[in-house]
């Protein structure tokens, strides 16, 4: 076990030195994202070389990797000369990764070419970023929720232990603080709820309150909409699953929500996606040989612009720091790699559900989002206000967890059949 504390806790001390080499640099429009990318892919080669634990110990959960790059002979409109990574938690985030049944390869290869803004924003600010395989989210966070996620990750990872990951919350599979020009980003890694393959024609955002649970007029009319629990009222929608997979669902859903609120979480909503089978349009990804990147450029082996950049920044340590390879030499080596989860079949889609009528053509992607809301002073606060404001018998959605958890599964049961 000292040898694993040894490879995360040397990281911190590593001096890293230049070393010039010509070799092609990957394009990343973003630099916060060109170092979050290269953190990434970087972490991944290095775990690879720690073995797997038996099981986990209580340090593993407050441990971090650390490095700090200083590299003059980066281009730094690509990729800054000068930053720091850290990740928390690695050996749990790998262990919840390889529970999800993520290949590790798969993950890195994700990380890539650079992911793409989400329409989707958070009511606290936050940015999403999606993968270009669409298979991974990536959530901007605040320093407040960073240290919420350290403190539910302990029963977070031995719920889905007993649970043998059979969860519908959110799969958290990594989080990452960046460091650029003195300022400080933090990213948490979350599984899509949506499928990579098939194109969600429906969004909805449920939590069983009344107030304030309507998308905006001015959202309507667009593909990106997200529609919520008054929308889907007066739609009169029902979620068509049948009375058997109505009861797993019931029984999965209820054990996750119990969980919540037993760590005084609320706030959180149900994510469901209606996919329309006989819909001509698929999402099928691109092909991420000859695709273009996000920001219009194509991606892959370019040539013709000189670019070039030091092969591996190496330190004095026994240990050097991971190559960031050139992108289409990596991006061909992992593409070889199958997902364990690759074929079309919803069947092998996690969060999937077929509709129970098949004059429907539909499929349901179901999932529990945003669980990082603690019922403390503030929402404390927040509820008092409200109640003032629509009265006590108002279906507000700052309520206490065990009355939220309680409306949110009494609220799901009545509009599925």
């Amino acid at each position: 076990m000292e040898a694993i504390k040894d490879t995360f806790t040397k990281s911190k001390k590593k001096k890293v030195k230049a070393v010039h080499q010509k070799v092609k640099v990957f394009r990343v429009h973003d630099p916060k994202m060109a170092v979050l990318m290269w953190g990434v892919t970087h972490s991944v080669s290095q775990l690879s070389h720690v073995p797997q634990q038996v099981m986990l110990l209580k340090d593993d959960f407050k441990a971090y990797s650390k490095i700090k790059i200083d590299n003059h002979f980066y281009n730094k409109e690509h990729m800054p000369g000068h930053f720091k990574f850290k990740e928390y938690m690695p050996l749990v985030f790998r262990n919840l990764r390889e529970r999800f049944a993520i290949d590790e390869k798969l993950y890195a290869a994700s990380f890539l070419i650079q992911p793409q803004l989400s329409k989707a924003q958070g009511n606290s600010g936050a940015k999403f970023l999606l993968t270009t395989d669409k298979r991974f989210y990536i959530k901007t966070l605040q320093s407040v929720e960073v240290e919420m996620m350290h403190h539910i990750m302990p029963s977070y990872h031995r719920y889905i232990v007993e649970s043998h990951s059979d969860t519908l919350l959110p799969q958290y599979l990594g989080m990452y603080r960046t460091t650029l020009d003195n300022k400080e980003y933090y990213y948490l890694v979350v599984r899509s709820v949506f499928s990579c393959k098939k194109k969600v024609q429906k969004k909805y955002d449920l939590k069983g309150s009344r107030i304030d649970r309507e998308a905006k007029d001015s959202e309507k009319d667009k593909e990106s909409v997200t529609f919520k629990d008054n929308d889907f009222t007066k739609e009169n929608a029902r979620i068509f699953i049948g009375a058997e997979q109505k009861e797993k669902f019931k029984d999965r859903l209820t054990k996750d929500v119990n969980f919540l609120s037993g760590l005084n979480i609320m706030d959180y909503s149900l994510l469901v996606g209606i996919h329309d089978t006989e819909h001509v349009d698929s999402s099928e990804p691109e092909d991420e040989q000859d695709g273009e990147g996000p920001d219009g450029g194509t991606t892959g082996d370019e040539s013709g612009d000189g670019l070039e950049e030091p092969a591996s920044p190496t330190t004095d340590g026994e240990t050097s720091a991971a190559t960031p390879e050139t992108l289409a030499a990596r991006r061909q080596r992992y593409s070889r790699t199958e997902s364990v989860s690759s074929s079309d079949g919803y069947e092998s889609e996690y969060f999937a559900l077929p509709s129970s009528d098949e004059s429907l053509h539909s499929v349901y992607y179901m999932g529990i989002i945003d669980v990082l809301t603690y019922y403390g002073a503030t929402k404390k606060a927040a509820h008092a206000a409200k109640t003032v404001k629509h009265g006590a018998g108002a279906e507000i959605s700052t309520v206490k967890p065990h009355l939220y958890a309680t409306r949110f599964l009494e609220f799901m049961d009545s509009v599925m059949e």
